[in-house]
């Protein structure tokens, strides 16, 4: 029997995303049924006002103070949950101490980060500690990667029912996308820019679609194949259409590589697998493949340039705590179609579909339930302590709950 008098504690439930996770649960579990939460952060005050913006019976829920610089009250909030769930970001500024208190004291942990060049060196600093305290650290439970990732081990499923076999080739295609960024999101990404800026090293590590494999004596444990890389606009025959590059195919592509080399290359030891975007067929779509192209790209120098990056976090991107209203959130809405081919040239077709904000409607219920069924579904003798991907720790039961309680649709297209 556990002792811990919480099933999940939400840590940053001041925070944008914390705040409708927070809400999320509470509409979503309530107070008193089998889920058993709480909500954690610096601030007490501001906790309070989270509370009270719950409305009617939100007066029961715990609040619990920690510090994310405060090794003592961090330890303290480990003692008092099975799954401990961070929105405190950028991870790679604020999220390491909790990670390392987790993993040292075998709490069960979830995030949203999209950090990829953080979550290596989370791996590589505390993962034989998360093994030896039997500690499941699970990054990547938002937009970044849960689609992604679920959507391939989905279509993997159908595959090896219909074919049996599952595809060793699966393209990602983002046939639209309503939503818009919060300042945490912004603040993530410039952060990643700056790291680059400063360590040169960083970028060929980033470049990398195996950056987060396991690791054997030194060595990448999954076979290295040269991976498709959509880096402008170009025509995809198996979509009829042209592409350009999907700003998340730099974190989503390591995550699913890392679930195959997790799952001992349940997709194939020469797996693989890109992700891009949709922008219409003839000359229309063309036009729309290179501006985007275009407009990332320079996004990307502008970000990092010291002086230009200063002047677009002051005047023009979103502040951190900023993000998209209710009404918003509520308008937003993603669909992610997949094509994957057999070795013996069978294809499939599958999409992911969600009816929130990508970012932060939809991210948020993802994020509540890999807590719940972290906490209530997925036993330590079924997954041992590590650092896990969302398909690989949670696999069919996180999308049966993401299809029932999150508003997201798993299904395949037949045509």
């Amino acid at each position: 029997m556990t002792t811990q008098p919480y099933d999940v504690v939400v840590f940053g439930a001041t925070s944008f995303v914390g705040q409708i996770l927070t809400r999320y649960l509470f509409e979503e579990f309530g107070l008193d049924r089998k889920l058993r939460w709480a909500a954690a952060g610096r601030s007490l005050p501001k906790l309070e006002e989270v509370r009270r913006s719950l409305g009617k019976g939100a007066g029961k829920l715990t609040l619990i103070q920690a510090d994310a610089g405060d090794d003592t009250s961090l330890r303290k909030l480990c003692r008092s949950a099975r799954v401990i769930v961070s929105t405190v970001g950028p991870y790679a500024l604020y999220g390491e101490p909790l990670v390392r208190v987790c993993a040292e004291t075998g709490t069960d942990y979830c995030d949203l980060t999209g950090e990829v060049q953080w979550m290596r060196r989370m791996i590589h600093k505390y993962e034989k500690t998360a093994q030896a305290s039997g500690a499941r650290i699970v990054h990547n439970c938002g937009f970044d990667s849960i689609p992604s990732d679920l959507g391939v081990h989905y279509l993997q499923q159908q595959a090896r029912e219909r074919f049996g076999e599952p595809c060793t080739t699966v393209k990602m295609r983002v046939r639209s996308m309503r939503g818009s960024f919060s300042g945490g999101t912004v603040a993530s990404v410039l952060n990643v820019l700056k790291e680059v800026k400063s360590n040169p090293a960083l970028r060929k590590e980033l470049a990398d679609p195996y950056s987060i494999c396991p690791q054997i004596d030194g060595k990448g444990s999954a076979k290295r194949v040269r991976q498709a890389n959509v880096g402008f606009a170009e025509y995809d025959p198996d979509f009829s259409a042209w592409i350009a590059p999907f700003v998340m195919s730099a974190i989503n592509t390591r995550v699913v590589h890392r679930t195959n080399a997790l799952l001992r290359h349940a997709y194939g030891p020469e797996f693989r697998y890109d992700e891009a975007v949709l922008t219409g067929r003839g000359w229309r779509g063309r036009l729309a493949a290179t501006a985007t192209s275009a407009g990332l790209g320079a996004f990307m120098v502008a970000g990092s340039i010291g002086t230009v990056r200063s002047l677009l976090e002051k005047y023009v991107l979103p502040a951190p705590g900023e993000g998209p209203s209710p009404a918003a959130q509520l308008k937003g809405g993603f669909d992610l179609r997949f094509h994957g081919r057999t070795q013996r040239g069978d294809v499939l077709r599958a999409r992911v579909t969600g009816d929130r904000d990508p970012g932060y409607g939809s991210t948020a219920k993802m994020l509540g339930q890999a807590a719940a069924c972290l906490a209530s579904d997925i036993s330590k003798k079924q997954r041992a302590g590590g650092f896990w991907t969302p398909a690989a720790v949670f696999g069919d039961r996180i999308v049966e709950r993401l299809q029932a309680h999150s508003g997201l649709t798993f299904e395949v297209l037949d045509k």
